[in-house]
């Protein structure tokens, strides 16, 4: 996968841009499209959702849908970890969502996946600029939908933040839900 040089925004001046061979298998079947490499996990490691307390969320959900690490794609909204004045996340700003749109949707055509998860609103958000979709978090949570020719399942971010709104235990659920949609879809490809 080659990404070309863009301009690199006020809030990721410095940063690394988190993609290369521990964002997963190029083949996948499930793409996880996160919000941005986290200042503790991804942008220190350079692995996506990896290592802080969010990696670790992730790693729970993972498990629960039975889904392995090595068995997905994971990327961000923007590819470097925006930060405030105070060195702290930041929400990535509309700017730069639209300036690395054109990456998420060439990485989308290159893993091909059938299931794209939106993990949060800020994914959600960037997704739309790629393809127009309708939904919303709160209400489509965990639910597939059509968009831009496969399946669209928005689910919340693995963030500890993100428990206050859906709690873990929900979240576990949704994961388990999302790994017998991917398992019963593989399944009935092999009887085809």
């Amino acid at each position: 996968m080659q990404l070309r040089d863009k301009p690199v925004q006020d809030q990721a001046l410095g940063r690394t841009r988190v993609l290369g061979p521990a964002n997963g298998n190029t083949q996948a079947q499930v793409l996880f499209v996160a919000e941005a490499p986290g200042r503790l996990g991804a942008d220190h490691w350079g692995i996506p959702l990896f290592a802080d307390q969010t990696g670790r969320n992730f790693e729970t959900l993972l498990y629960a849908a039975r889904l392995e690490r090595g068995s997905v794609f994971i990327t961000n909204a923007v590819l470097c970890n925006p930060r405030d004045q105070h060195g702290h996340n930041a929400t990535p700003t509309a700017r730069e969502l639209h300036n690395c749109s054109a990456h998420l949707s060439a990485t989308i055509e290159i893993v091909q996946p059938r299931y794209v998860v939106a993990l949060g609103r800020i994914a959600l958000q960037s997704l739309k600029t790629i393809a127009f979709h309708e939904a919303v978090l709160m209400r489509d949570v965990g639910h597939p939908l059509r968009w831009n020719g496969r399946w669209l399942i928005p689910l919340y971010h693995p963030s500890p933040r993100a428990c206050i709104h859906r709690p873990l235990q929900l979240q576990l659920e949704d994961y388990h839900l999302l790994g017998e949609l991917v398992r019963d879809r593989e399944q009935a490809i092999i009887e085809e």
